[in-house]
């Protein structure tokens, strides 16, 4: 397939956090873009004012005449897209350009320099950091999170240099071709795909083979490569670390010479790992320290990564993406640092079924440590219900006196008359769409006290 040959490219899933990105980045060049998706949200709502056409119905007679075109249509389709889809079935068996996101991605990327973001947790956060990072030699980053600083999850540059957030899911980072990667994490996560810790671990390895230049890996981890680490001996050290005025103040060892007082905005330890990894890649890239040290001052984070949704004296909302028990630990980490002492409601929403099976006893001991916990039914997303699997279930094995299964309504309800000054919404299905409704709860709350 020759992409200069597309002129019209059609997504199943185009909502979804990688899709969206490409959306974006074919519309910006010039080309005919329209896609599916199961229900409306934020995103797409974006994509329509940027003139593409999204219906939220299987229906081809929805679609444009202009996308049955065969030799000059490019259709994306998401592995979330559940099988007898009527669309995408349609585009299989008339042997269109039918492709999935991680194989268009790696065809854009494929002719660029392409530095590739990989790892179980840190991945989005990192990358984003990379992408601003690499706005000065005009890099194009795909990203799998919303930028602070651009609004978007695409950062259009030039088409010389790629940032790409290399995801393990299904296997899709094995579809890039890196010249300098950086592994964050490998712990054990999408077991329905893997089946076990070490197959996903191998993946990883086969990733790490794909790399041309440099690979860049979190200390620790069972990979070779140029380590980072914080007070701890490696090729990237981060040191001297302090926090003032919320912003973290720390130095930089390099293999060939020191920087000193970098400042970052992002709470916890977790986002400095984060910093210096995408520090470490556009050092070996040929970015000045000089200039990634100005480029992390100015970053601004990643929506639903520690974001702030209210911060004000004695009552903060954060929303987080958390959905594994090693995010949901890093979260509870940082909170405690900015805010020793103060009472912590943790509304958690499980994401898929098998993950939650997966990893009960770990979730249910990250939840432990909060004040309060409130969970919401597990999100399903691709997946049928699994028999036992439930929110009930993890709760009972929770080791908190404060712990109870809402509904969404119940759950508003509750952060309106709970005490807690800190609130945290984590979860990677739709809990992100409540927190408009759960802010003005706690605004209410707020008024009501004075």
């Amino acid at each position: 397939m020759n992409l200069n040959n597309i002129h019209n490219v059609y997504f199943i899933g185009i909502g979804g956090i990688g899709m969206s990105a490409l959306a974006r980045y074919f519309s910006s060049n010039k080309k005919n873009v329209a896609g599916y998706d199961k229900t409306p949200s934020p995103i797409t709502d974006e994509l329509v004012r940027m003139g593409m056409s999204i219906h939220f119905e299987d229906n081809l007679a929805l679609i444009s005449k202009d996308f049955f075109e065969k030799e000059s249509t490019l259709v994306v389709y998401t592995p979330a897209i559940p099988k007898g889809h009527s669309e995408l079935q349609y585009f299989l068996d008339n042997e269109f350009h039918v492709y999935k996101r991680a194989e268009v991605l790696g065809k854009i990327t494929e002719n660029t320099f392409c530095l590739a973001v990989a790892g179980t947790h840190g991945k989005t956060t990192t990358s984003s950091i990379l992408g601003h990072i690499m706005q000065p030699v005009n890099a194009t980053a795909f990203l799998g999170g919303i930028s602070e600083n651009y609004n978007s999850n695409l950062i259009l540059g030039k088409d010389e240099i790629s940032v790409v957030e290399a995801d393990e899911y299904d296997r899709s980072f094995l579809q890039l071709s890196p010249n300098i990667a950086c592994v964050t994490s490998m712990d054990a996560d999408h077991l329905d795909i893997y089946g076990a810790h070490d197959s996903l671990v191998a993946s990883f390895q086969e990733f790490s083979n794909k790399v041309t230049d440099k690979l860049v890996v979190a200390k620790g981890l069972n990979l070779e490569g140029i380590t980072y680490a914080i007070d701890e001996e490696a090729d990237y050290m981060a040191c001297n670390l302090r926090v003032g005025d919320g912003t973290y103040l720390f130095d930089v060892v390099t293999p060939n010479g020191q920087i000193n007082d970098i400042e970052f905005g992002l709470p916890g330890r977790h986002n400095i790992m984060n910093a210096l990894a995408a520090l470490a890649m556009a050092h070996l890239y040929g970015v000045s320290l000089g200039i990634i040290k100005k480029q992390l001052k100015t970053f601004a984070g990643v929506q639903r990564r520690f974001s702030y949704k209210l911060k004000q004296e004695g009552l903060v909302l954060i929303d987080d993406y958390a959905h594994h028990p090693t995010e949901i630990k890093v979260v509870h980490s940082a909170v405690r640092e900015m805010y020793p002492n103060q009472k912590v409601l943790a509304v958690f929403q499980p994401h898929l079924f098998s993950r939650t099976r997966d990893f009960i006893d770990e979730f249910a001991a990250e939840l432990s440590k909060f004040d309060e916990v409130v969970l919401l039914d597990v999100y399903p997303a691709r997946e049928l219900p699994i028999e036992g699997v439930t929110s009930k279930w993890l709760l009972e094995k929770i080791d908190n006196q404060y712990k109870y299964v809402l509904s969404k309504q119940e759950m508003k309800d509750f952060v309106a008359n709970s005490d807690a000054t800190i609130v945290l919404m984590l979860g990677a299905g739709d809990i992100g769409l409540l927190l408009e409704e759960v802010k003005e709860e706690l605004l209410n709350r707020v008024k009501s006290d004075e």
